[in-house]
């Protein structure tokens, strides 16, 4: 993992951006009524902007994975609408790395927050999710 956080460094940003499609509805995924851009898919998109800020700086065999996230939904934003998310590293410490995350539509910030991702090996934790298939 020490060759990972000497490429990595305070600054890296990555950006996501999807038109808003029925499967990212509130009402598509079950996180409400209403058809609007729904929060756990700004959630994942927040994710993958941190992802792509890291990942083709981190050696091969290794990933980022999301560990936590304190995220405020600031606005609707409604179906056929592009949103657009951005994420910054603000800090690196050993393997978790902390992201400052925002989000826009074409008229406004629609969210806020900050993310964690943790550097893995994917063998390994696949091993390990794997694992609890077996009976103890």
């Amino acid at each position: 993992m020490r060759d990972a956080a000497v490429r990595l460094h305070v600054g890296l940003a990555g950006e996501a951006r999807r038109t808003v499609d029925r499967s990212l509805l509130a009402s598509s995924v079950g996180s409400g009524g209403l058809d609007v851009f729904s929060t756990p898919s700004l959630i994942a998109l927040m994710e993958n902007a941190a992802r792509q800020a890291v990942e083709s700086l981190l050696t091969n065999g290794q990933t980022t994975v999301g560990t936590r996230i304190d995220v405020r939904h600031l606005a609707a934003t409604p179906l056929g609408a592009e949103v657009r998310a951005r994420a910054q590293l603000m800090e690196i410490d050993g393997r978790k790395l902390v992201f400052q995350v925002e989000a826009f539509d074409a008229r406004e910030k629609i969210g806020e927050g900050t993310h964690e991702r943790a550097i893995v090996d994917p063998r390994r934790l696949l091993d390990r999710a794997n694992a609890k298939l077996t009976p103890p």
